[in-house]
């Protein structure tokens, strides 16, 4: 009796083990086969990454949700006339603009002399401000002679929390002396951007008083 207990045993164990095998078979082909998955634990790296700020977009067009409100002008080319000039244009995104800063838009509303020209191809732009530069930013720009408007693309969007000056580079300073002014537009980057008023950026010519 001891020994056919023993040998029922054997069977019972091996009946066990075999029913072990069957189900770890089956769980493999089912997991081969795809029609089995297993939750998988995502990254540290990915978990931990920022998603980028996206612009606000209303019916097609792109807006800042906390727009530049103001523009800095500096220039050290005072005298009429005056050969190569820069001209710089000062603007500020909040950290919160809710959209990059995809181009300017600058157009001559007062002074005398409206034929300088204001040599897009010229013009240039960096992060930091004048006499303090940083990277360097790209741009594309075109010149309205007839309604003097400036328009300036970046191809690389200035990021919200960033400053940028574009330099305007004409080859003279405008020929009569008089208060220049221009007004100011940002574009924020995104399909049909909605422009934000920057207000006006005033620039004094001088006659030289030794001509």
């Amino acid at each position: 009796m001891a020994r056919g207990l023993q040998f029922q045993g054997l069977q019972l164990k091996g009946l066990q083990f075999k029913s072990l095998q069957f189900k770890s078979f089956r769980l493999k082909g089912l997991l081969a086969a795809g029609l089995l998955s297993l939750p998988v634990a995502a990254p540290l790296a990915t978990a931990l990454t920022p998603a980028p700020a996206s612009a606000l977009e209303l019916n097609g067009q792109t807006y800042f949700t906390q727009p530049p409100w103001k523009v800095d002008l500096r220039y050290y080319y005072w005298y009429a006339n005056q050969a190569m000039p820069e001209i710089y244009f000062t603007v500020t995104l909040a950290e919160n603009a809710g959209a990059d800063l995809g181009g300017l838009v600058i157009t001559q509303t007062r002074g005398v002399d409206r034929n300088f020209w204001l040599a897009p191809k010229q013009a240039r732009a960096f992060l930091g401000l004048p006499r303090q530069e940083g990277m360097a930013v790209p741009v594309e720009a075109e010149f309205n002679d007839g309604t003097r408007t400036m328009r300036v693309q970046f191809p690389q969007p200035v990021q919200p929390g960033q400053t940028v000056t574009l330099v305007l580079r004409p080859p003279l300073n405008p020929m009569w002396a008089d208060t220049y002014m221009f007004a100011v537009q940002a574009l924020p980057a995104g399909p049909n951007p909605v422009p934000a008023s920057l207000g006006f950026a005033t620039m004094d010519i001088l006659n030289r008083t030794s001509w």
